[in-house]
């Protein structure tokens, strides 16, 4: 951190942790390496270089997205009570867009015993079941004065993409995605950051922002929303400007308007050529945002991306 009254805070869409070599071709998992201890349970250590990735951003707040819950691929790690123990985040929350397993030439495996949506933190402070699930976290140093979440349905159509790891296009179908709301307890006051990572699917992506910025609407400001939101360049702070227009004048708190805090590509991290990771607030009045980066790291198809503010 560069000063006293700055914090630095960061997104990063982890892919479960898989390995990128510099060709840009993922490896098939994550790096499972670290042997099963005796009780069955899998050693934190299969999980390091994800959390050397993220501790090596030393950000007070940052949304991951992407990440496994239990998975055979990843080691059977939580990997979000990992990175959270291994960084020093003082409080944290992880979401399950969805409860499944990853398998081999099916994807996922939906496990319809559990809802689609749960919210595991530490211990006691979260639920505590054992489903491997997918999904997104939010992890901070600073106090948290109260946590939200919110799951969006699969949208009803498949597309043609390219996927990590495979060659050419493959038609698939889109997962829910999940969103987290934390209102934290900044040095100078309240504030709320979002974690969220929205569809893929044109259209759909929007419709999920313009919601999520109407669900924290009342909570306090200013707002910050961090994630992979699968949008270009500057399309986001638009429609979300757009919107704070179009709102009711009770509603119109954002005297600053929307604006994205760190203009860099960010995927793919081996060659970036668009940005789909962003940073977005309102509310900061006349504060700029400082240092802002795309570091390119050992894991994940996307680059994170930081930056620092005055909160």
């Amino acid at each position: 951190m560069t000063g006293p009254a700055l914090l630095r805070l960061a997104t990063f869409n982890v892919l479960h942790g898989r390995r990128i070599p510099d060709e840009g071709r993922p490896s098939a998992t994550a790096d499972t390496d670290t042997a099963t201890a005796s009780d069955g349970a899998t050693d934190v250590a299969t999980v390091q270089p994800l959390v050397d990735a993220i501790a090596s951003l030393d950000a007070d707040v940052v949304a991951l997205q992407e990440l496994d819950r239990l998975q055979e691929r990843s080691g059977r790690v939580d990997q979000a009570r990992a990175i959270a123990e291994a960084t020093g985040a003082a409080d944290w929350r992880y979401a399950s867009a969805f409860h499944a397993r990853s398998v081999p030439g099916r994807r996922w495996v939906t496990d319809r015993s559990e809802p689609g949506l749960r919210v595991y933190g530490p211990r006691g402070a979260g639920h505590d079941g054992t489903v491997p699930s997918h999904g997104i976290a939010l992890l901070s140093r600073l106090p948290v004065l109260d946590w939200r979440a919110r799951r969006f349905a699969a949208p009803p159509v498949a597309l043609p993409l390219r996927v990590a790891g495979r060659a050419g296009l493959t038609v698939i179908r889109d997962h829910p995605r999940a969103a987290l709301a934390a209102v934290l307890e900044g040095r100078r006051g309240p504030f709320t950051a979002v974690a969220l990572h929205l569809s893929y699917v044109p259209g759909v992506n929007v419709r999920q922002l313009l919601a999520v910025h109407g669900w924290i609407a009342f909570l306090p400001r200013p707002h910050v929303l961090l994630g992979d939101f699968n949008l270009f360049g500057a399309i986001p702070a638009a429609t979300l400007g757009a919107a704070g227009l179009l709102s009711p004048s009770r509603l119109r708190q954002d005297r600053s308007g929307w604006r994205g805090l760190a203009r860099a590509r960010t995927f793919p991290a081996h060659r970036p050529l668009l940005q789909l990771d962003h940073i977005l607030a309102a509310g900061l009045g006349p504060h700029r945002p400082e240092s802002g980066r795309a570091p390119r790291m050992p894991v994940s198809d996307h680059r994170p991306l930081t930056v620092e503010l005055p909160l």
